[in-house]
């Protein structure tokens, strides 16, 4: 595995090389690619280095202490040293998800619980608007379906980083861990007699496919039907004036996508359609997964939508990653945007689970 390192660390001297050329500047799509790609081999060339460079100390150290025995005092804390620098290679060279630096699109449905459910799936769209802006990160939400008492029966959000993000710090990097099913357990504001109820919600994350990037998803020209209304909801003054609003049906599949919140009906057609190729292209993830053998899949960024992933317990204040394990008494910290503890305990139980397929090899993969 480490020696992979001096493959990554050629590809980055060449990604140096063609940054360099002032022809690439002029082709904005080429060096938007050659950019991410260079960001995204940053930290591993320079864990690679520090790898090396400890290496090389101990050694120096080995050598020198069999003339002069004083060098000897400094190889434990060199060989310490390679130890944890080699152990942080390790992790970077673990396989990547392509996906890593993209933005995301973010559905979240309400479930069984009726009112409550949507009651609650307001509270999850609260959190993540919040995390992102913790996260320095740029979220609006782009549909909407209210319920009569102010939640959401289905709502949509488009979460995209400012500029280019560090390596695993775009939006799916870590939101990628939240689809599936989130259960909440409180009193409902419609129960009188202080009964506590279980609801749950259902939240979908996908990759937003980039201008350009989304070759792989084609129409033909009867796959779709589109339709215009009125819109409905906030928008501006064009709202219930003008057929703005727009609902595209891919015919193959069945796939309903609907946008509303853009001023005008190309604004709209134009989201609805990057909506509607994230999910197709969600859909034939999920086949090559459901494809794969158990040990490539994650272990904990299921795509089964209907998997109960979290609970959130109102009356103790609690909040239970069931895949992990995690468990904090600090919800409503939680609930206003302090996501990222749970998160990390999802990233870092997916990163042992790839270190351990890489460790049994090609019969594991």
């Amino acid at each position: 595995m480490i020696e992979s390192a001096s493959a990554v660390a050629d590809e980055y001297a060449d990604l140096e090389r063609q940054l360099a050329d002032p022809a690439v500047h002029s082709d904005p799509k080429t060096l938007r690619r050659l950019n991410k790609r260079y960001a995204a081999l940053a930290p591993t060339v320079a864990a690679y280095r520090a790898w090396t460079a400890a290496r090389d100390d101990l050694a120096a150290a080995q050598e020198l202490a069999a003339e002069d025995a004083s060098f000897a005092d400094e190889i434990p804390s060199l060989e310490n040293a390679v130890s944890e620098t080699e152990g942080a290679l390790r992790k970077l060279l673990l396989p990547r998800d392509e996906d890593d630096d993209r933005d995301v699109i973010l559905e979240v449905k309400a479930g069984a619980g009726g009112a409550e459910s949507a009651l609650f799936a307001a509270d999850l769209v609260r959190m993540y608007l919040r995390y992102a802006e913790h996260s320095g990160w740029r979220a609006e939400i782009t549909d909407g379906t209210e319920s009569d008492l102010g939640g959401y029966t289905d709502v949509r959000l488009a979460v995209r980083a400012k500029g280019q993000p560090e390596p695993g710090q775009a939006p799916w990097a870590k939101l990628k861990y939240e689809g599936g099913v989130h259960r909440v357990q409180r009193v409902p504001v419609t129960e009188s007699q202080g009964r506590i109820h279980t609801s749950a919600v259902g939240v979908l994350v996908m990759p937003d496919l980039d201008d350009g990037d989304d070759e792989e998803i084609e129409f033909g020209p009867n796959d779709l039907k589109i339709d215009v209304y009125r819109s409905s909801g906030p928008g501006g003054q064009s709202v219930n004036t003008t057929d703005s609003a727009v609902r595209i049906t891919h015919l193959p599949t069945g796939l309903v996508v609907s946008c509303q919140n853009e001023k005008s009906q190309l604004q709209n057609k134009e989201a609805a359609l990057r909506v509607l190729k994230a999910r197709l292209r969600q859909l034939a993830q999920e086949e090559r997964d459901a494809e794969a053998s158990a040990a490539r899949r994650s272990q904990v960024r299921s795509m089964d939508r209907s998997e109960r992933i979290r609970t959130y317990n109102f009356p103790e204040n609690r909040i239970a990653d069931h895949r992990t394990g995690y468990k904090a008494y600090n919800l409503g910290a939680v609930l206003d945007g302090e996501l990222d503890p749970v998160v990390q305990s999802a990233i870092e139980m997916d990163e042992a689970a790839r270190m351990a397929a890489v460790a049994e090899g090609p019969a594991g993969v």
